[in-house]
């Protein structure tokens, strides 16, 4: 439950800033009667991703096994590299989300309301679905479809409320160190969801060493105990993993978390311009 509380409060949150910067800066710039085609396209998105999440969940209850195990392990491998993608992309851009989204909007109300729609449905619409699809294979990892899912709604929820305080101006956070230890935890969650897709693909015969354990712990951490639970849903956790499982963890893992949470390099001072470029020699 953590964990999708997790995935629903970190993705909820930058969709919820798109969305304060998009109507902050219409209703800031005198631009009300453009509010509108914005809400119509941030509602179209929501309700994308809201049938995106329906038919993975009931097309794959639809298939064979070996199907379903394919499917799953696929989109999980999918989900994990669009996260992974993603975590690393608000690290970047982050502190430019705001210019780069206002002008996005200019561009958009002088090319008309149409513009202004899809401005507003591609901004929300992909997150919306990265959220789908990762909430999802978490999900399925998990083996629990209600505890998930309302941790995931929860943490939708608290990202609304915290994008209107944000909005009021009544709630100030340091957004980089927020994105970065959400980013750093939701890294160790999609480590294990990666696990689990292997497994998946294992299962599904796409894969060899199903049967070829690392270790076996069932018998001091079982499955159906509270802490079993407890690791399998906050970490995905699972007492007898393969070998390829766990190699496939540690290799994802340990390099993107460094990576993550490495200090970028201080860029090198600009080199001094010639006399002539600087508008000639002082007297």
């Amino acid at each position: 439950m953590f964990a999708n509380y997790l995935i629903g409060l970190r993705e909820g949150l930058e969709a919820s800033l798109i969305v304060c910067i998009l109507i902050a800066y219409l209703v800031k710039t005198g631009r009300r009667d453009k509010l509108l085609p914005v809400w119509t396209g941030i509602t179209a998105a929501v309700l994308l991703s809201m049938a995106f999440g329906a038919i993975l969940q009931y097309g794959s209850a639809q298939l064979s096994f070996e199907a379903q195990e394919a499917l799953g392990g696929t989109l999980s491998i999918i989900a994990v590299g669009l996260v992974t993608w993603m975590v690393f992309w608000m690290r970047r851009t982050a502190r430019h989300l705001k210019a780069e989204l206002q002008g996005r909007l200019d561009e958009a109300i002088a090319l008309g309301t149409v513009a202004l729609v899809t401005t507003a449905f591609l901004a929300v619409g992909r997150e919306g679905l990265e959220t789908a699809l990762f909430i999802w294979s978490a999900v399925q990892a998990t083996g629990d479809g209600v505890r998930p899912l309302i941790g995931a709604a929860l943490g939708l929820l608290t990202a609304v409320v915290l994008g209107w305080l944000f909005y009021r101006g009544a709630l100030k956070i340091n957004l980089g160190t927020f994105f970065t230890w959400t980013g750093a935890l939701l890294i160790v969650v999609a480590a294990g969801v990666l696990a689990y897709g292997v497994h998946d693909l294992q299962e599904a015969g796409w894969l060899p060493g199903l049967h070829n354990l690392a270790f076996d712990i069932s018998s001091t951490i079982p499955k159906d105990s509270w802490y079993g639970t407890l690791l399998k849903g906050v970490l995905n956790f699972q007492p007898d993993p393969t070998v390829l499982q766990l190699v496939v963890w540690v290799a994802y893992l340990v390099p993107v978390l460094v990576l993550f949470l490495r200090h970028p390099a201080p860029r090198p001072a600009a080199a001094a311009q010639p006399a002539e470029h600087r508008g000639g020699p002082r007297p």
